[in-house]
């Protein structure tokens, strides 16, 4: 009896983190969101593992930065969805591809992968205008803006790659300025 008590009081306590409580719609999109972020995490890493093998270390290192970027997105909406008093729920993550033709078709994928994570942010973002949730909106603005820079940039090494045009000389000179990239989240 003591127990019920102790929980009923709990989940009436004022200083419980559900003041501005997810819905249960945003919650599921949220779960679905990190989902999404951890396997972009594993898409890089894959990624990385390519370039490496193609002795590109100025992509490797790009891409490894990339999932250190995407994992930290993941622990963003995991820590949002708990400080907005829900739960965060993991979900089984997808084998990445492993196989790649070239720099280009990787880079490619990149560019297409970031633009399909930006059409589920911006899903997230139409949710929350419609409950009216501007926390989540403010918090997934940032995201927003966040996806305007990474398909900027994907895009760009896929019109260099396109430059290049397999040239050797032009693709060593592109995997160090890769390289040099020194941000990540």
């Amino acid at each position: 009896m003591v127990l019920v008590s102790a929980k009923i009081a709990w989940q009436e306590c004022p200083y419980r983190r559900t003041k501005l409580k997810l819905s249960t719609t945003l919650e599921d999109s949220f779960n679905d969101q990190i989902n999404a972020e951890l396997e972009s995490a594993y898409l890089y890493l894959s990624m990385a593992a390519y370039f490496e093998d193609e002795n590109l270390p100025g992509f490797a290192h790009w891409m490894r930065l990339q999932n250190e970027e995407e994992n930290s997105h993941a622990m963003r909406f995991f820590d949002y969805v708990h400080d907005r008093g829900g739960r965060a729920t993991l979900q089984a993550i997808a084998q990445p591809p492993t196989d790649f033709e070239s720099p280009l078709d990787v880079m490619q994928r990149t560019l297409n992968h970031e633009r399909k994570v930006t059409a589920l942010i911006n899903r997230m973002y139409q949710i929350a205008i419609e409950e009216s949730d501007y926390a989540a909106q403010v918090m997934l603005h940032e995201l927003i803006n966040e996806q305007v820079e990474e398909e900027k940039t994907a895009e760009e090494i896929v019109d260099h790659l396109k430059i290049i045009d397999g040239d050797g000389s032009g693709l060593l000179i592109l995997d160090g300025r890769m390289g040099s990239r020194s941000d990540a989240a």
